[in-house]
C-alpha cells in the first residue's frame, strides 16, 4: 500500500479547520484507477457509486473515465458533489460503499491534464534570495550584501508595480503521485525542490479579467516542481536563456496531490501556509501572501494569449528556501514532506533512478 497521509490541521486559510471533503484518484489491488470523493480524512467512495445519491438529491453527476472528465462538466458537477458530500457528512454513509483510504493507492488527482503551466519567479523573498545567491545580475557585482539585498528588494517592488508574470510549461508526463518515489538520475547534480500551490481550472477561459478569475477555478492541490538547477541555464545558448522544459520534466519530477480541494472550501488562497521539510528539517516555510502576482493576475495574464480548459493546471510559484539557497540538493534516501494548510500533505522518498 502507498503511504496515505491525512490532511494537516488548517483549512482554507492559516487557522481554519480541515476541509470536509475533496476529490482524488484512487486504485485498489492494482486495478484501474477511479475518481473518488474523500470525506474528512479517511473515507473514500467512487464517484460512480455516488451517482444514485446525487440523483436522489436532484442532481445529475456527469462522469467519464477519469477525474478530468468530472472537471469537463464542472458547472453541473460542482453542485452535485457539494450537495451529496454535505448530505453524507450530516446524515452518515447510509450503507454506501465507502472504503478507508489506507486500503487504497492514492494517485496524482489529475495524471494527464491537457495543459500544465508554471509561474516562475513569483515569490518576493525567493527571487531576492536568487538574485543574491546566484550573483548573476551585473548590477550586484561589487555591492555589499546589504546593498545587494536593497537592490533586489527594489527590483521586486518595481516588478510587482509595473511588471508582468513569467509563465512557462512543463511536460505532464513528469506527474507522479503524492506518495510515490522520486527517481533521481545519476547524470544530474543539483535536483532541487519547489513546493507550490496548484490551481485547477474549472471551465474554458480566454481573456479573463483579474476580477473574474476566481470564477474559473475549480479547486486547488499541491505540486512539488522538482528542478535540476544545473540544467536551467543553457551555457551553449546564453542569449536564449532558461531551459525549463529539460530541467523540470523528468519522469517522477512532479509529485501532485494528495487531493483536489474544491475552491468553495478554500476561503483565502492568498493566505495558505507552505511548509516543506527534507528528512524532517524545515526548508521552506512561507505563505502564499508573498506572491508577487496573485492568482487572479496570473490567470488574467495567462488567458490573455492562451486558451485554458477544464482540468488545466497552473502552479503559482515557490517560496524562499529552495536547495539552491541552502546549498543542499536532493539525493537518494532523502524524504520530502510538503504541506499546504487546508489542502493536504505529500510525502515522497528520493531513490536512485534505474
Amino acid at each position: 500500500m502507498v503511504r496515505a497521509v491525512p490532511y494537516p490541521d488548517g483549512g482554507g486559510g492559516m487557522n481554519n479547520t480541515t476541509p470536509p471533503y475533496a476529490l482524488g484518484t484512487f486504485s485498489i489491488a492494482g486495478a484501474t484507477p477511479f475518481a473518488g470523493l474523500i470525506l474528512g480524512q479517511r473515507r473514500v467512495i467512487s464517484l460512480r457509486a455516488l451517482q444514485p445519491q446525487c440523483r436522489k438529491l436532484g442532481h445529475d453527476l456527469l462522469l467519464g473515465a477519469t477525474l478530468l472528465d468530472v472537471f469537463d462538466a464542472w458547472d453541473k458537477n460542482q453542485a452535485a458533489i457539494s450537495h451529496a458530500a454535505n448530505y453524507l457528512l450530516q446524515h452518515g454513509e447510509g450503507g454506501l460503499p465507502f472504503v478507508d483510504v489506507a486500503l487504497l493507492r492514492v494517485h496524482a488527482p489529475l495524471e494527464q491534464p491537457r495543459q500544465f503551466f508554471c509561474s516562475g519567479a513569483n515569490y518576493r523573498k525567493h527571487v531576492i534570495d536568487l538574485i543574491i545567491d546566484q550573483a548573476r545580475d551585473p548590477a550586484t557585482q561589487g555591492l555589499s550584501a546589504a546593498a545587494a539585498r536593497a537592490y533586489a528588494e527594489q527590483l521586486m517592488d518595481d516588478r510587482a508595480a509595473h511588471g508582468e508574470p513569467y509563465i512557462f510549461t512543463k511536460a505532464w508526463s513528469s506527474i507522479t503521485g503524492p506518495f510515490d518515489d522520486i527517481p533521481l538520475p545519476a547524470n544530474v547534480s543539483q535536483p532541487d525542490w519547489e513546493l507550490e500551490l496548484a490551481v485547477v481550472i474549472g471551465k474554458e477561459a480566454f481573456h479573463v479579467a483579474a476580477a473574474d478569475a476566481y470564477d474559473y477555478i475549480a479547486g486547488y492541490t499541491i505540486v512539488n516542481d522538482i528542478t535540476n538547477r544545473e540544467l536551467v541555464h543553457r551555457q551553449d545558448l546564453k542569449a536564449i536563456g532558461s531551459d525549463w522544459l529539460m530541467s523540470k520534466s523528468l519522469p517522477g519530477y512532479t509529485p501532485m496531490g494528495p487531493y483536489i480541494v474544491p475552491a468553495e472550501l478554500v476561503s483565502d488562497p492568498q493566505n495558505i501556509r507552505i511548509l516543506l521539510s527534507v528528512n524532517g528539517q524545515v526548508m521552506q516555510d512561507e505563505t502564499t501572501a508573498d506572491m508577487i502576482f496573485g492568482i487572479p493576475r496570473l490567470i488574467e495574464y495567462l488567458s490573455s494569449r492562451i486558451r485554458l480548459f477544464p482540468g488545466d493546471i497552473l502552479i503559482t510559484g515557490s517560496p524562499a528556501g529552495n536547495g539552491s539557497h541552502h546549498n543542499r540538493f536532493l539525493q537518494a534516501g532523502d524524504v520530502l514532506e510538503g504541506m499546504l494548510s487546508g489542502i493536504g500533505i505529500m510525502r515522497n522518498h528520493c531513490i536512485a533512478a534505474v
